[in-house]
């Protein structure tokens, strides 16, 4: 299975940090996040990557070249313009003929893509999202009314939501929803299938997800040791 990570954003979120590194390259401990990636997805048996690049993706092509470190055969795409959260799989449509892997390229997680795929694969729609749990906490009053009558206050609350880890199982057809040469995001594309009627699923994981474009998970994945973490999934992954 092909995958494909999702390089091409100016990261916003961490500046002025990624206004001379791009947030792939961000470093956890001695290694850059994208390193990281790569190498779990190598564990979970993938051997061929394209990594969409757009803003200092140069850089990107100097760090990690054509992936023979890791064993894998990384290629590379270059936005001329900001395509989007899923619009640069248009430039790659021709080689996405099988089910493939879609991921940004800031995340880490021990989510076992076998597991995943196999979910994937017992339904015939065109994808199925990875999701994780998440409490986030709210800055505000929160209000329930009904006819301007407030039914129920809670100060400042902890809410849980379902949210997307950022890994995407897709089949080909999914990409006659994607128009070329246009920006297009994820929100675009669900909004698409779920208007022609089009199921999508999730595949709900319990396990470590962090998403580095945001400070704390950042922080975060600093206290955690990769090398032992990446063992430690080695070990669980045999014994299943």
């Amino acid at each position: 299975m092909k995958a494909v990570i999702q390089c091409g954003g100016m990261g916003t979120r961490l500046r002025p940090f990624t206004s001379v590194l791009p947030k792939p390259l961000m470093p956890i401990g001695a290694r850059p996040v994208l390193e990281l990636l790569l190498k779990w997805l190598r564990r979970n048996g993938i051997e061929e990557v394209y990594i969409t690049t757009g803003y200092l993706g140069h850089l990107i092509r100097s760090v990690c070249g054509d992936g023979s470190q890791w064993n894998l055969k990384i290629r590379y795409t270059q936005e001329m313009e900001p395509l989007g959260t899923i619009g640069p799989l248009s430039l790659i449509r021709d080689e996405l003929t099988e089910p493939f892997i879609v991921l940004n390229g800031d995340v880490l997680t021990d989510l076992s893509l076998s597991r995943f795929t196999a979910a994937h694969r017992k339904h015939k729609d065109p994808v199925t999202i990875a999701t994780a749990n998440r409490l986030i906490k709210m800055d505000f009053g929160v209000i329930d009314e009904v006819d301007d009558a407030v039914q129920v206050f809670r100060e400042k609350p902890t809410l849980s939501h379902l949210v997307s880890m950022g890994i995407y199982c897709m089949n080909p057809d999914v990409l006659k929803f994607i128009p070329s040469g246009i920006p297009f995001g994820f929100d675009d594309l669900m909004l698409q299938m779920m208007q022609q009627g089009t199921v999508v699923h999730v595949y709900k994981h319990e396990g470590l997800w962090l998403d580095i474009g945001r400070v704390d998970d950042f922080q975060n994945a600093q206290a955690i040791s990769w090398e032992e973490q990446s063992a430690s999934i080695e070990v669980a992954a045999a014994a299943a």
